[in-house]
């Protein structure tokens, strides 16, 4: 029992529950396992409960309109996720299907369990329209919206003069401009102290080593800050590739779903044609048969 608190308690919905309520929801759960390969739940039956994850890991998918074809995963929940929350509202057809590749360990509250439960404690809906008020709204930015965003205008927008200058120094280093003025300052500085009325740093050049020494120790950290800054940018443009990979898989599922409930209504449509212009001529060959023999 404790250690389905310690689970719950991570659980978004039912974070902010008091101890009381929380103990009230993990005796109305009853443990639920999934071997590898094996389904939760398949798009468009009825749901019936929530599930929270307690170990390994499960997938929420869309299913392939075309047989063979690969399904569409929107997301993959590990433990103190859940799937399923609409389940408790209503029994509505569910959205998506559930499966796990690896195996998992779940926790399943029923509705029936989180009605009884909602009766003494009125604050774990309220907890739980603010979870579902907050994924409609995630859901509404996606679809309503351009996924597709310019993540170099919007970093660049957001740098400090300290961000700035990294990436410059950076940006000049990696230069030939950098490369022949170090050449030809190098040349310079050797060339003056060649001469003896104008040495101020003679072999083996001391001043110059303790210069290039401190360039380069100011180099490095402006170097690895504008690396890490160009690795930042390079994962939000990895999360921007993804939302719009999400949401042009998700609507190209959803034609190919409706493209094929259509030619079913199409083929029962030409089925009941069929089965008319059958019926009237079954009815029209008795008349003919009379006439002819009149």
């Amino acid at each position: 029992m404790s250690h389905d608190l310690q689970l719950l308690r991570r659980v978004p919905l039912f974070a902010e529950l008091p101890d009381e309520d929380l103990h009230g929801i993990a005796e109305r759960m009853t443990p639920r396992r999934l071997a590898a390969g094996e389904t939760l739940f398949v798009r468009g039956e009825p749901g019936s409960a929530l599930y929270v994850v307690a170990r390994g890991t499960v997938r929420v998918l869309l299913p392939s309109a075309r047989p063979g074809s690969k399904p569409v995963v929107l997301e993959q929940l590990e433990a103190g996720e859940f799937v399923g929350e609409m389940a408790l509202i209503d029994s509505a057809p569910r959205m998506a299907s559930v499966d796990s590749t690896g195996g998992a360990e779940l926790l399943e509250l029923t509705r029936d369990n989180f009605m009884r439960q909602l009766d003494g404690s009125p604050r774990v809906g309220i907890a739980m329209l603010a979870i579902m008020s907050k994924r409609l709204r995630v859901a509404a930015d996606l679809l309503g919206s351009t996924a597709s965003r310019d993540i170099n205008k919007e970093a660049d927008a957001q740098l400090t003069w300290s961000q700035r200058l990294a990436d410059r120094v950076a940006e000049w280093n990696g230069s030939w401009s950098f490369l022949i003025l170090l050449f030809v300052g190098t040349g310079i500085w050797a060339a003056i102290n060649a001469i003896p009325a104008l040495q101020f740093d003679p072999y083996p050049y001391q001043f110059f080593n303790f210069f290039l020494a401190f360039l380069v120790a100011v180099q490095g950290p402006l170097l690895m800050m504008s690396q890490n800054r160009q690795t930042k940018k390079e994962r939000l443009h990895a999360d921007a590739d993804f939302a719009v990979n999400l949401k042009n898989e998700t609507g190209i599922h959803r034609i190919l779903f409706e493209i094929a409930e259509l030619r079913d209504e199409l083929a029962s449509l030409r089925n009941a044609r069929a089965g008319s212009a059958t019926q009237a001529v079954n009815a029209e060959a008795p008349r003919i048969g009379e006439s002819e023999k009149a």
